[in-house]
């Protein structure tokens, strides 16, 4: 165990992934989080990282999306370096990568390279457009995948701009989430054929993947208002959120008639003859104010008592810096803390073989020498290697961790 309470990276038969090798090619924010979501599970994650960027004077890392894998520092655009990737796929179950399409291919690393080495391998891409399409060889972020996908149009208040919700559907759902779906997802198709394959994953289809119930509440008539005017979007009044004496906000969502009645009854106005019927959307306007009035009378802290022992589907909203502290999120472990910094702990949860987090955010380059040895290069292949600078080690190993 490290000081952090957690087992060191890679630990063997840790999660239902243990004895699975991910070979990880640096890239921001999807496809590490896939990663990490795979690693947690017990998969042996090794990251490829820019020799460029092995820095000497960083002595540590407080980055949550690289816990629990090691670091290697390569020169992709070396020759040699590419070979590295390439004779390292020979272990490896699955392949990461997140460049636009055609930058693999041109560093000598792409599918048809890696899989000439393993025909079994899991080739997974994370792009924002995916690998065909007009928009293909375009940049773009998170907030431009969720504009076309339709995804963005859907959220915030009618009459307003649409508001970006973080990046969290975009890189992360349907993004990262979506890649380690379709890589267990190929690895399992594996399991029959015996081969592997390409999963070509773009934030777009994901995001709008997300959007699926919605398409069949507009073909049902269920969706019929614009942005912020409907059942779930903020648009109907006992779905949504109100701000409370103290300016924290509550949720609220008893869209069933009898957890509606448990809210009126908490706010006190179950017997008031002259409150709008829930589903009048003609007097939602009105309704909304009435709740609002209500909801400002207390604060955050009294409303949370007062009705977390019912079921009015009414809760705080808490920031993800406090969310540790709630007693739901505290009684079920779902924060941890690892390198010093408070993180969602591993989902969702086995009773058998639980993931867990292998190890804190690795140096980049830390990691080379051993995890090379590890993956089958000789110590004489690794000398070399270093001394052409096809790869780097990083001068502090981070064997305290």
């Amino acid at each position: 165990m490290n000081r952090e309470g957690t087992t060191a990276p890679n630990a063997a038969g840790r999660g239902p992934l243990a004895g699975l090798r991910v070979l990880e090619i640096a890239s921001m924010a999807p496809g590490p989080f896939a990663c990490t979501v795979l690693a947690d599970l017990g998969a042996e994650v090794l990251r490829v990282d820019r020799a460029s960027d092995v820095d000497p004077d960083t002595r540590g890392s407080r980055d949550p999306l690289a816990r629990g894998r090691r670091s290697i520092a390569v020169d992709l655009k070396h020759p040699d370096g590419a070979a590295l990737v390439r004779r390292l796929t020979a272990g490896a179950d699955v392949l990461v990568e997140g460049f636009r399409p055609g930058v693999a291919e041109r560093l000598g690393i792409g599918p048809e390279d890696c899989r000439a080495v393993n025909p079994a391998l899991v080739y997974g891409r994370m792009t924002g457009w995916g690998q065909s399409g007009p928009l293909a060889p375009r940049a773009g972020h998170d907030i431009t995948y969720l504009a076309v996908s339709g995804a963005l149009g859907l959220i915030g208040p009618p009459g307003r701009p649409p508001v970006p919700p973080v990046n969290l559907v975009g890189d992360f759902g349907g993004g990262g989430m979506l890649l380690a779906l379709g890589i267990l997802a190929a690895l399992y198709e594996r399991e029959r054929s015996g081969l592997g394959q390409v999963v070509d994953a773009a934030m777009v289809d994901g995001a709008a993947l997300l959007t699926t119930a919605l398409h069949g509440l507009r073909a049902t008539g269920d969706w019929q208002g614009d942005r912020g005017e409907n059942l779930l979007d903020g648009g109907a009044p006992f779905y949504t959120t109100y701000e409370t004496a103290d300016g924290g906000h509550m949720a609220v969502g008893p869209i069933e008639e009898r957890f509606y009645a448990q809210l009126l009854t908490g706010l006190g106005l179950s017997d008031d003859p002259d409150l709008p019927a829930q589903y009048d959307r003609e007097r939602w306007p009105e309704l909304r104010q009435r709740l609002a009035a209500a909801f400002k009378e207390r604060t955050r802290d009294e409303w949370t008592a007062l009705f977390e022992p019912t079921d009015a589907c009414v809760a705080p909203v808490l920031s993800p810096w406090e969310a540790h502290l709630h007693p739901h999120n505290a009684a079920r472990s779902v924060f941890t803390e690892t390198a010093g910094v408070r993180q969602p702990a591993p989902a969702p949860r086995f009773d058998r073989t639980p993931g867990a987090i292998q190890g804190p955010p690795p140096l980049v380059g830390q990691d080379t020498r051993t995890a090379l040895a590890h993956w089958g290069v000789d110590a004489p292949e690794t000398d070399r290697l270093l001394a052409a600078t096809v790869v780097v080690q990083h001068p502090h190993t981070g064997e305290n961790r």
